[in-house]
């Protein structure tokens, strides 16, 4: 195929290179949620990118609810919180169930190479994304302790660890059963690929508990980044892949958008720990800096620990301590990763990753306009502000 550039220039670096900053106040390279290159695509201001995350949730809410109904009451209550569904107590409630970026990542995936009918045929299979998603994040709760999701008490704090974790194991089943019983031709290829990307996700998720456990200078930028790939990427890519399976899409393609979403999807996890670190709580639902103060390897501190800077040392010397509770301690950690560099590094490797991530959806989808929708999304994914 004809590659398109979408305005996008080659703007890569090779993966783990940390460049240096000086300090704060320095220039720093484009900010992510530009276009890489510095042209964003025609039309896309973020409206484009509501407008489908609206139409995916409504496309995807009827079969979530559909299969969470079948599951045992005790379950199907944990399940209902969770999704802001229905309070602790089992009264409805109108919370938030999430963006519903991945959904709406098939369902544009297959509109893209498949047009409506496609994206229509999908939604079954964009239901089944929602659900590992949701499976990972009860998961993730639990072995990272976080207290607050989406601005309420995690599913763990209300019901305990064993049943949030049985819920998400229900979930996961739900996801798979889903596909098993789609009468559509990409099912079965559509199952096999997810139950991969589960058994991906979850080597991401031990190599990020693993990391936790090793000394500041253990862990290398290249693991971290690798260790991203798997916990996110994986499954953004593999949620593309799943639309352009139901698609009917050439192997090459298909392969192709798995790229794209795993560039855009690393992209979106940079984003997401400046975000874990600088991010204002009333906007994250999260408190700030919970991930400095469980001492969390993300991207932009493992980043700044590899500097070779004075603040790297600084950082190291922090992260070797346990956390004093306080606004100083976090405080001082977010600025020594800033004046390391971290901070710039993760802006910048987000915008080379957007770069990757159009030159990828260029292969599967050479025409702007029918890639409009996954352009669209990609640019929401790192245009999020702290």
């Amino acid at each position: 195929m004809t590659e398109a550039r979408y305005g996008a220039a080659d703007t890569r670096r090779p993966t783990g290179t940390l460049e240096r900053h000086g300090p704060i106040g320095t220039q720093r390279e484009k900010e992510p949620g530009t276009s890489p290159g510095g042209q964003g695509p025609a039309g896309v201001d973020g409206h484009e990118a509501a407008v489908l995350l609206r139409e995916s949730r409504a496309s995807v809410d009827p079969e979530l609810r559909s299969a969470i109904a079948s599951l045992p009451a005790s379950m199907r209550r944990i399940a209902l919180y969770h999704f802001g569904w229905q309070h602790a107590d089992g009264t409805p409630a109108a919370g938030s169930s999430g963006k519903a970026i991945r959904p709406a990542l098939v369902l544009a995936s297959a509109a893209a190479l498949g047009g409506s009918g496609a994206r229509t045929a999908a939604a079954r299979a964009a239901a089944a994304v929602e659900l590992i998603h949701n499976f990972t994040l009860l998961h993730d709760d639990v072995m990272d302790r976080d207290a607050t999701r989406r601005h309420r008490p995690t599913a763990w704090t209300v019901f305990g660890d064993a049943d949030a974790i049985l819920a998400g194991d229900a979930l996961q089943a739900l996801a798979l059963g889903l596909l098993a019983a789609d009468p559509h031709p990409a099912s079965a290829a559509a199952a096999a690929r997810l139950a991969d990307c589960v058994v991906e996700l979850c080597e991401g998720q031990h190599a990020d508990t693993a990391m936790e456990r090793r000394a500041p200078g253990e862990v290398t930028l290249d693991e971290t980044l690798a260790m991203a790939e798997a916990k996110t990427g994986a499954l953004l890519g593999c949620a593309c892949a799943l639309g352009a399976l139901y698609a009917g899409a050439a192997a090459e393609d298909v392969e192709a958008l798995d790229a794209f979403g795993r560039e855009a999807g690393l992209a979106f996890q940079l984003i997401d720990d400046v975000i874990g670190i600088w991010g204002d709580p009333s906007r994250t639902g999260k408190p700030a800096g919970a991930d400095l103060a469980a001492r969390k390897k993300s991207l932009p501190v493992v980043a700044a620990l590899t500097s070779g800077t004075p603040a790297a040392a600084e950082l190291a010397e922090l992260y070797a301590a346990p956390y004093d509770e306080g606004k100083e301690d976090l405080e001082r950690t977010a600025l020594a990763v800033e004046r390391a560099g971290g901070r710039d590094w993760a802006q910048a490797q987000a915008a080379d990753r957007m770069a990757r991530a159009m030159q990828e959806l260029a292969r599967a989808v050479p025409d702007p306009e029918a890639a409009g929708g996954l352009l669209a999304l990609a640019e929401f994914v790192t245009r999020r502000s702290t």
